[in-house]
């Protein structure tokens, strides 16, 4: 079967739409302040894991379709209207490599803690987040973890990560 332009270029703008479905169904599933059920974190994960060697797969193809559509383009715009999912499938690309769900749930970088008598921001029937490490024990604010959702902290002489 011998490929044509037309079916070249389908398989152009395919390509370019499923890294992008690569990128944007985890970041829809996982949004913050958002309800989320098991089954949507095991899908985002899965293509969140999957999502930089098949974006780099797409890539390949997508420019190896240019290619292909770039030399049987007659007109200047056949030529040049390559360029856009080129660009498109670059970025998705990228993306698939960045963490953004560290983006959508800003961690709490640098946190300093201090002793439960030492601090009066906190009632005494606000919520909080225990953990308990080698007898080493700290307590982390709901109302702190709800915006920023995860702490990275050592207790106990363990690194942790704390998340809401």
């Amino acid at each position: 079967m011998k490929l044509g332009y037309k079916t070249a270029w389908a398989l152009l703008l395919f390509s370019v739409v499923l890294a992008f479905a690569l990128i944007f169904i985890p970041v829809y599933l996982i949004q913050p302040f958002a309800a989320q059920s098991v089954k949507a974190v095991e899908i985002s994960y899965l293509l969140k894991n999957w999502s930089p060697l098949i974006t780099l797969s797409m890539a390949l193809v997508a420019i190896a379709l240019s290619a292909f559509i770039w030399l049987r383009s007659k007109r200047w715009f056949g030529k040049t209207a390559v360029v856009l999912p080129l660009i498109l499938i670059a970025i998705f690309t990228w993306f698939a490599r960045q963490n953004h769900f560290e983006w959508m749930f800003n961690p709490l970088g640098g946190a300093q803690f201090a002793r439960a008598s030492e601090i009066d921001f906190l009632s005494d029937n606000e919520m909080v987040l225990a953990v308990k490490v080698n007898g080493e024990a700290v307590a982390y604010p709901v109302t702190l973890m709800a915006y920023h959702h995860i702490a990275h902290d050592v207790v106990g002489g363990v690194p942790i990560t704390a998340t809401y």
